[in-house]
């Protein structure tokens, strides 16, 4: 059972950054896939962006250059670096994880972006 805390929401301005991390319990060494997917309020749940294993990233389409994602197996990270904040990024942001068959979900952190 793998435990994600994640950390680094709150309040910014838009054209703002944010620079979320993710924690894991245990060794990423062996997880998967690892990564942020974001539900603002009325929406559904959807991909931020996602790294494998190897390195091998896929972005969430709204993403256009803005984020970066980046995963430190040796500190059991993964961390979010959001540039040129938009109101429309304001949601709640979750890590997940995904390790075999086994999906994982930190509890989220809230982002909410000021016009």
């Amino acid at each position: 059972q793998v435990q994600l805390v994640e950390s680094g929401g709150g309040l910014v301005q838009a054209g703002g950054s944010l620079r979320l991390s993710c924690a894991a319990s245990e060794s990423i060494g062996s997880i998967n896939v690892m990564g942020w997917y974001r539900q603002a309020p009325g929406k559904q749940r959807e991909l931020v962006v996602v790294i494998t294993r190897g390195g091998l990233k896929t972005y969430g389409y709204f993403v256009k250059g803005r984020f970066t994602i980046s995963r430190d197996n040796a500190k059991s990270t993964v961390s979010l670096q959001m540039n040129s904040l938009k109101p429309e990024d304001t949601a709640v942001y979750y890590c997940k994880a995904v390790a075999g068959s086994d999906e994982y979900w930190g509890q989220g952190t809230q982002v909410t972006v000021s016009s």
